[in-house]
């Protein structure tokens, strides 16, 4: 029995030595097809997580890409728990950045942000993308920056805890078709960048077709264009569903504004103003995250009370507070505002002003006065109304503070 298997060994042995030559041909075969690695960098992630009184992140993610066919998928997700105190300062630093420095053929690039933080009081953001592109053909690019952060009401609106988004894209090729947020066609472009002013007005009168096309006709093209809550007899008409669908599909941007009182004095009476602009915003479908802006005409009474009044409940709601009048220092208004923010210095940070001083008269767009916004020091300016009651159109022109926008609807 053993003589007949030894018969056989030559023949097994060959076989094996047959089946690993080829597999060994085989793998090396592959090694060579492979494409080369720096021409894709696909799912670049960066992912945080963070529980606790005092989160410090820095998210960097840095290409450098040679290659011919080039996909760069780049995401950082930050996910958050901090403290959340009225009187804790303690909050959560991010600073995200992506580079991309791609020299190739091809590119095809996607980069995601997205923070989501809760509590802290002192949130701080920083997102930065750049990307640095030399393609020969084709680039598509998107940038995309998320932040959600639900912190305390202390911080509701520190200018930091709102978060900054930057992105910039530089392409260079023969026939680029690059998309941003804010880029061009060519993949140039900066993706956050805010202007320092827009141009805009603001009207008692519904807004039609033919009223759009008056202002178009005879003034310029409005970015933003004011319009009150609500009918209020003899003095306004109220903004309605039809005006929002006008405004909105030609990319023009609304300021709200509450005109239903004529006495601003007392605490009591800011509050009860501010309380009834929120229901109707709210009935009405307005987003959270949008500024009211209370009218002080110049006849009327007002105190710092009816000011902190008005601030300090809006400040507890889903909108942003503002306060529209005649802020010259020889005014009712600019004293009391004045003496509000002694009393209460957030008001001076976080409440919203929209002046109308000076009054240097109606103008074109084209002619519009260089920006010069009178108002207490230190306020956080939404914008000048330069000029009132055009005879044309009736409306008044306004130069809105470009940081203003994302308080507008």
């Amino acid at each position: 029995m053993v003589a007949h298997l030894k018969r056989f060994i030559p023949f097994i042995a060959g076989f094996l030595l047959i089946f690993f030559t080829a597999a060994i041909f085989y793998m090396f075969g592959n090694l060579d097809k492979a494409e080369p690695a720096e021409a894709s960098t696909k799912g670049e992630t960066a992912e945080s997580e963070g529980n606790g009184g005092d989160a410090d992140i820095s998210n960097i993610i840095d290409n450098n890409i040679n290659g011919s066919n080039v996909t760069s998928d780049n995401a950082i997700s930050n996910n958050i728990i901090s403290k959340n105190s009225d009187t804790d300062d303690s909050g959560s630093v991010v600073n995200n950045q992506i580079d991309n420095d791609i020299n190739g053929e091809n590119a095809d690039l996607e980069n995601n942000i997205v923070n989501d933080i809760k509590g802290g009081s002192n949130n701080q953001l920083e997102n930065n993308i750049t990307n640095n592109i030399e393609v020969k053909v084709d680039v598509n690019v998107t940038n995309n920056i998320t932040n959600n952060v639900d912190g305390s009401k202390k911080s509701k609106d520190d200018s930091e805890e709102k978060g900054n988004g930057n992105g910039d894209n530089n392409g260079n090729g023969e026939n680029d078709n690059g998309t941003d947020t804010n880029g061009d066609e060519n993949g140039e472009g900066t993706n956050g960048e805010v202007p320092d002013t827009v141009w805009g007005v603001d009207s008692a009168s519904l807004t039609t077709e033919d009223m759009l096309m008056c202002v178009r006709d005879h003034f310029g093209d409005p970015q933003v264009w004011g319009r009150y809550l609500g009918d209020k007899e003899g003095v306004s008409y109220g903004l309605t569903q039809e005006e929002v669908e006008l405004l909105h599909s030609e990319d023009i941007q609304i300021l709200v504004i509450w005109n239903h009182f004529e006495d601003a004095t007392s605490y009591e009476k800011g509050q009860s103003e501010a309380q009834a602009a929120i229901e109707m915003a709210e009935d009405f479908g307005i987003p959270e995250g949008v500024a009211l802006f209370a009218n002080v005409e110049p006849i009327y009474p007002i105190d710092s009370g009816f000011l902190l009044g008005w601030y300090e409940t809006l400040a507890e709601s889903p909108y942003e507070s503002g306060v529209y009048g005649i802020f010259d220092p020889s005014e009712e208004l600019y004293i009391a505002y004045e003496t509000a923010a002694e009393e209460n210095s957030d008001l001076m940070e976080n409440n919203w002003v929209w002046t109308a001083a000076p009054n240097v008269g109606i103008t074109t767009e084209e002619n519009a006065p260089e920006y010069n916004p009178e108002a207490p020091e230190g306020s956080l300016i939404a914008g000048w109304q330069y000029g009132i009651d055009a005879e044309t159109c009736n409306i008044d022109t306004v130069h809105y503070n470009g940081d203003a926008l994302e308080v507008f609807w």
